[in-house]
């Protein structure tokens, strides 16, 4: 999972997905410096171009926004 820190829906998908006790990864965006974001960021345009957040990755499934449903449907809850 893509992310920011200060962003409302990264921190709902997060609560959601512990909740369910899915285990993820996550980048939050926001915190990092230089070339490290740079290429963070083109991680995310090769999913997403338009490099919004939060984009999720589960599998081959890549859900862009809070879309609760979307989510459990890819994770099979």
């Amino acid at each position: 999972m893509y992310s920011l820190s200060t962003c409302s829906h990264c921190k709902a998908i997060k609560k959601l997905l512990t909740e369910c006790t899915v285990h993820y990864d996550f980048v939050d965006v926001d915190l990092l410096d230089g070339e490290e974001r740079a290429a963070i960021l083109e991680d995310v345009k090769k999913f997403n171009p338009r490099c919004s957040f939060p984009t999720i990755i589960i599998g081959n499934t890549v859900v862009v926004g809070y879309k609760e449903n979307e989510i459990r449907e890819a994770l099979g809850l």
